[in-house]
């Protein structure tokens, strides 16, 4: 593994990482910045392109279970302009410059699924956490991706990368209006159910066997009215305590379980995601 030392904040690569942190690509052609030699491991198992990575001087024994391959670029890096570069309040020595996967409308609606389409429609959610813990349970729940509409926060964010736990390296996602979302999902078959507390039935009485798109909306002010018109139908998850609404990472997870919970039951255990295509 060879290895190159770096000690100027000058440093191209160094820059690069900077603006890749504080702004994540919006596609798949340009880089992302991951932190951490967890996130790492996730990416390489995903098989996405890595194309440098940065180690704390005295860090670099945390490369070495991860067999990187040969021509990948290593910057052995001090560990006050490294740690001065990254985004965290404490910042991990290992980080990196890794392709997206380029995800398309095909990985959504793919005609060799054994299971109905089960897609998430975020808007406007603007947690970054509440984001990638989202995308984290739709892998664990095996949706087949999330569109993430206007307002929404960039799943490639550092702390939406952080909170996916390697998810967003595998789940298929994509930056898309409403009324093209509605064009896919209408020819896919799917039906949209809107996630709200006001004039909903209960989740668990609502078909989610079929082609479903679960649309979740902001935090504070849930889904724009005129976005909730167009759906085929409003769900709620009954609360018997006192709270009358759930934070929006929590219902899209517990939605999430409602719909494998009926394909499991309908058609046996759903597929894992696999990584792009």
């Amino acid at each position: 593994m060879p290895v190159r030392i770096v000690q100027s904040k000058q440093n191209a690569r160094l820059k690069q990482l900077r603006r890749a942190l504080v702004r994540p690509v919006r596609d798949a052609r340009g880089t992302a910045g991951i932190e951490g030699p967890h996130l790492l491991g996730e990416a390489l198992r995903a098989g996405l392109r890595i194309e440098c990575v940065f180690a704390a001087q005295g860090a670099e024994g945390l490369l070495r279970p991860l067999h990187l391959a040969p021509e990948i670029e290593v910057l052995l890096v001090p560990r006050e302009l490294l740690d001065a570069v990254l985004a965290t309040e404490a910042p991990q020595p290992i980080a990196a410059l890794v392709e997206p996967p380029d995800w398309t409308w095909a990985h959504f609606f793919s005609i060799h699924s054994k299971a109905p389409s089960l897609v998430l429609l975020l808007a406007g959610i603007q947690d970054p956490g509440n984001l990638g813990t989202i995308v984290r349970s739709a892998e664990a729940f095996g949706a087949d991706g999330v569109l993430c509409l206007p307002g929404t926060v960039h799943a490639w964010n550092p702390k939406a990368v952080r909170a996916s736990a390697g998810s967003v390296f595998r789940v298929p996602l994509l930056e898309t209006t409403f009324a093209e979302a509605l064009l896919h999902l209408r020819q896919a078959g799917a039906k949209i159910h809107a996630a709200t507390i006001h004039a909903a039935e209960p989740a668990d009485l609502v078909d989610l066997a079929g082609p479903v798109a679960l649309l979740i909306g902001n935090e504070g002010n849930g889904i724009p009215a005129e976005l909730a018109a167009q759906t085929d139908a409003a769900i709620t998850i009954p609360c018997p305590g006192p709270v009358e609404s759930l934070n929006a990472a929590v219902a899209a997870s517990v939605l999430l379980y409602e719909a494998a919970r009926q394909r499991s039951i309908r058609g046996g255990p759903l597929e894992h995601l696999g990584g792009p295509r």
